[in-house]
């Protein structure tokens, strides 16, 4: 998944940000839907996508983490939408994310989930497809790399060692 640390929800302001810029006393951000810049002074609330977790019967899962099992569990496409009945968005959670805290986690967190979750996969920024094929060719060439560096390496062993045995021979 691409990096969340830049991705801001924003107390008051409905949708996602992306941070571009630090001014003195707040940040500057562009809305993921149109584009649109605007400042985020200090004293309003700002999360980053990155700090946030769900809470689980056992430890509180990131958001990165639940974001990725949607997209395992939807094959690439969209989440259930965010105004889907509070039953299908509950089903489709516990679907997701089997051991969540139904205690802890309320229907408002779980829409929020999946309008991110949406939002995040409208931007091309979920990216989970990517990192696997990248990770694929980083294995790739770094095993070639590594083969011709032990090959270059024994090469010149081998000129080092001829050179030693000339000038003994003079």
């Amino acid at each position: 998944m691409k990096d969340l640390t830049e991705i801001l929800a924003i107390s008051g302001k409905s949708g996602l940000f992306k941070m571009v810029a630090q001014a003195k006393n707040s940040i500057i951000v562009e809305s993921l839907e149109d584009g649109k810049r605007s400042p985020v002074h200090s004293t309003q609330a700002v999360s980053s996508l990155e700090e946030i977790s769900i809470f689980t019967e056992t430890e509180d899962m990131p958001l990165k983490d639940v974001f990725k099992r949607i997209y395992e569990k939807t094959g690439g496409e969209k989440a259930p939408s965010p105004k889907a009945s509070s039953d299908e968005l509950k089903k489709f959670m516990s679907e997701v994310v089997p051991e969540y805290d139904e205690d802890r986690v309320y229907i408002s967190d779980i829409k929020k989930v999946m309008k991110w979750y949406n939002k995040l996969h409208d931007a091309d920024m979920l990216g989970f497809v990517h990192h696997k094929e990248e990770e694929e060719n980083n294995d790739k060439t770094e095993a070639p790399d590594e083969t011709n560096k032990d090959e270059s390496e024994d090469k010149q062993s081998n000129q080092d060692q001829n050179e030693d045995s000339e000038e003994t021979k003079e």
